[in-house]
């Protein structure tokens, strides 16, 4: 699109430097006295000055368009990331706490199993201690 405009402004420009240039031409070859061609090379300077600050005018504007449309865009896009990054940091919350749930579990059962594992070692020691 900038590129498409990139092209279009340099045609315009090249076209009203190429009118310009054609016009003085016409004026200077044109038979004229010097007060008269004095007075139509000031206006039409005046007028080429004035189509002049019309393109700028109109490139300011487009450009002011094209900077608040990119930063719309930017905040939306910052926006949506920051929605994203809150839902990853929930996400990992929910799975630290799931991964916390299964490590008491593990830890429980171990611990079940150790006193299983003394109350069996225990019963092995009675059995084989002498009887008086």
């Amino acid at each position: 699109m900038a590129e498409n405009d990139n092209v279009r402004g340099g045609f315009l420009g090249g076209f009203l430097i190429g009118s310009f240039i054609g016009a003085l031409a016409g004026l200077l070859f044109a038979p004229k006295s010097g007060k008269e061609l004095r007075s139509e090379l000031k206006r039409k300077g005046g007028e080429v000055l004035d189509e002049a600050g019309e393109l700028y005018s109109e490139a300011q504007a487009r450009a002011k368009i094209i900077l608040e449309e990119a930063h719309r865009r930017a905040e939306e896009l910052k926006k949506e990331a920051n929605l994203q990054l809150a839902e990853a940091r929930l996400k990992a919350k929910e799975v630290v706490g799931e991964a916390k749930a299964g490590v008491k579990k593990v830890k429980g059962a171990v611990e079940v199993g150790l006193e299983a594992a003394k109350k069996e070692l225990s019963k092995e020691e009675r059995k084989d201690e002498p009887k008086a």
